[in-house]
C-alpha cells in the first residue's frame, strides 16, 4: 500500500491546518487531506495554488471541493487558484490511516488491497468487515452503494447493511 506523506504531496506546512478543515462533501467525517485528493498546495506570489485529484473521473464532488477550498483559504486571508489534476489517477492507497479509521467509524468499510477487493466483490471470500459488529460473515448485496465508488454489503450476523469503499487503483 502506498500512502504519500505530506512532503511527497508538496504541501506548504502553513496550509495543512486550513486544508484539513475542508471535508469531503460525500463523506463529511473525512477531510480532503485524509482522502488524499490534495496533490499540491503552495504559495506563489501571494496566491495559494492547490492541485486536487478526483477520486474518479467525473466525480461530482470536485466542484464543491474546489469551492470549499477557496472559501477556507479566503477566510484565512489567502487568494487561491484550484487546478484539477487527472494524472496520476487517484487511488485508495492515498487515503490516510486516520481516514481509514474514520471511514469505519462512520459506517463505511475501508478499501482492501486490490486482489482481496476483487475476491470480496466477486463473492469468493468473506473478508469485508462489518462496520457495526466487526464480523467478516458478510455478503455483497450490490456492486454499487450510495455512490459509484462504494459497494453495498450486509452482515449475516447482525443483519446490518453497510457500504464498502471499493479499491481503486
Amino acid at each position: 500500500m502506498l500512502i504519500l506523506t505530506i512532503t511527497e504531496q508538496n504541501i506548504d506546512n502553513h496550509l495543512i491546518p486550513i486544508l484539513a478543515q475542508v471535508s469531503d462533501p460525500e463523506i463529511p467525517v473525512l477531510s480532503i487531506m485524509d482522502m488524499g485528493v490534495v496533490r499540491s498546495a503552495i504559495i506563489e506570489n501571494d496566491v495559494v495554488k492547490v492541485q486536487i485529484t478526483p477520486t474518479y473521473s467525473g466525480c461530482p464532488a470536485m466542484d464543491v471541493i474546489g469551492d470549499d477550498i477557496k472559501k477556507a483559504l479566503q477566510e484565512a486571508g489567502y487568494e487561491s487558484e484550484i487546478e484539477l489534476i487527472l494524472s496520476p489517477a487517484w487511488t485508495t492507497d492515498w487515503i490516510t490511516p486516520k481516514g481509514r479509521k474514520d471511514l469505519e467509524r462512520y459506517g463505511i468499510a475501508a478499501p482492501l488491497e486490490a486482489e482481496a477487493d476483487k475476491e470480496a466483490l466477486l463473492g469468493e471470500k468473506k473478508i469485508v468487515k462489518c462496520t457495526n459488529c466487526g464480523s467478516t460473515n458478510t455478503r455483497l448485496v450490490s456492486q454499487f452503494g450510495s455512490t459509484a465508488c462504494k459497494a453495498q454489503f450486509q452482515c449475516n450476523d447482525c443483519q446490518e447493511p453497510f457500504d464498502y469503499f471499493k479499491c481503486l487503483k
